[in-house]
């Protein structure tokens, strides 16, 4: 059979999908009201193609939780710029509670910020939105533009939610430099693999992911050391695994698992996190 994506951008339709299915449960952990009409009648199409393949929402919304609260912690911080790589269908600059004067930019394809931009051009975001499109697997275009977005903010966070996975250990080695030499990003959050966890993608989802023109490569036997000698601290690691469990969202046969202590550098180990670099 062939794969249900078609591209990259329709992991984003994808993700939109189970955003919108925590939103319609009664005890939802966030609400995002545009996820249904951002995923389009694509996304449901790619859920219906993936059929039981497509059983398990927890690890998309375990990170959407992780992400929302970190982001609103540094924000109430002093953080006034957000850069949002590969920003994808996000909607978090219209459902999140945001001071009016926090800059928020969205990187992205052409494809998917035409898109974006049409779906929601009759709402307001809660704070000053720009959008800007670019090729992030061009070096050369995505150091200029990191570095030219970094200097809009005095004190500014980078996310990169979903995208390091589908990048070459050198390719997030160079793209890691290229945001550490920027003074005012301070501050990167990201979420990622270990090679354990990667190699069981890679035999799942992979191939259908690998057919669209986005195969699964990143995770790194160092784990979030990998980003030390670009001058980066992990200042905060969340496990995917025991944050489901502590918020409800974790398969009652998976219970066991998060019970297990976990290790920095999980190595052949299944795990997944979500990561809070600073610089220094």
């Amino acid at each position: 059979m062939a794969s249900p994506l078609r591209n990259v951008s329709d992991t984003a339709r994808w993700a939109a999908v189970y955003r919108a299915d925590e939103t319609d449960r009664r005890a939802a952990l966030f609400r995002d009201p545009f996820a249904r009409k951002l995923a389009g009648a694509r996304g449901e199409e790619i859920r219906r193609l993936f059929r039981r393949r497509d059983r398990v929402a927890w690890p998309w919304v375990t990170r959407t939780v992780l992400f929302d609260r970190a982001i609103t912690r540094l924000v109430s911080g002093g953080v006034d710029l957000v850069i949002n790589l590969a920003a994808g269908l996000d909607a978090r600059p219209y459902r999140m509670t945001l001071p009016p004067a926090l800059r928020w930019i969205e990187v992205d394809l052409p494809g998917i910020i035409d898109y974006k931009t049409e779906v929601l051009a009759a709402d307001r975001p809660m704070c000053r939105l720009e959008r800007v499109k670019a090729d992030l697997a061009d070096h050369a275009v995505r150091r200029d533009l990191v570095a030219r977005l970094g200097a809009m903010g005095k004190d500014a966070l980078v996310l990169t939610e979903g995208l390091l996975i589908y990048l070459s250990p050198d390719d997030v080695r160079s793209f890691s430099a290229d945001v550490a030499v920027v003074p005012p990003c301070r501050h990167w959050l990201l979420d990622m693999v270990s090679p354990g966890l990667l190699s069981r993608l890679q035999r799942g989802i992979g191939r259908q992911l690998g057919e669209a023109g986005a195969p699964l490569k990143f995770g790194p036997d160092e784990g979030p050391a990998f980003f030390t000698a670009q001058g980066w601290r992990a200042a905060d690691v969340q496990s995917l695994v025991k944050n489901a469990a502590r918020i409800g969202r974790l398969p009652l046969a998976m219970r066991p698992i998060s019970w297990l202590p976990e290790s920095p550098r999980p190595g052949r180990r299944p795990w997944g996190g979500v990561v809070l670099l600073e610089r220094g």
